[in-house]
């Protein structure tokens, strides 16, 4: 039987179990289990972790098209073009990306307090977005959103495929 977990990364944790700083390691203690994907030091949230070579490859092969969800703190108020054109793709140094499924939420009330928190800037307000994509190329939310002129400040993935976030604490996992 496969193990499976599901992890609330804390921002600034390394995606992996060893390196400089905090990693995996300072979070979860089962052997022989790996991250599915990754998620940037500078990202919060859903990590699933599996010691199925199997499913991690299901999972985050770009080719299976898995969803990933995202809950997305942008800089300034994000306009409808803005919008509209992360939904039909936007050209990236690395090709088109596939269109992308965007609404604007607000803030959301289950969030956590990050620390250290965002930069904030009194005269520029904040919009929050929920994002889907079914590919994974590097920092790619982060580049999608500055190239339509809308930085993004806190990103937190709340689910991949089946899996989803819930009411993980940061810094614990649940098994399934």
């Amino acid at each position: 039987m496969a193990k499976i977990i599901a992890l609330n990364k804390p921002f600034g944790v390394l995606c992996q179990f060893s390196g400089e700083g905090e990693t995996l390691a300072n979070y979860v203690d089962i052997q022989n289990i790996y991250p599915v994907g990754r998620l940037d030091k500078d990202s919060e949230g859903l990590v699933i972790l599996t010691d199925d070579g199997k499913l991690q490859n299901k999972i985050s092969d770009p080719k299976n098209k898995k969803t990933k969800v995202y809950v997305v703190q942008v800089e300034g108020v994000i306009s409808e073009v803005a919008l509209n054109s992360l939904q039909t793709g936007v050209n990236l140094k690395d090709g088109l990306t596939k269109p992308a499924i965007i609404n604007k939420i607000m803030q959301p009330k289950w969030l956590w307090d990050r620390t250290p928190p965002i930069r904030t800037r009194k005269n520029i307000p904040t919009s929050w977005i929920q994002m889907s994509i079914t590919e994974g190329r590097n920092r790619q939310i982060r580049r999608m959103t500055a190239s339509v002129g809308f930085p993004t400040l806190r990103l937190i993935r709340i689910q991949i495929d089946q899996w989803k976030l819930g009411n993980i604490k940061v810094g614990s996992y649940v098994s399934f």
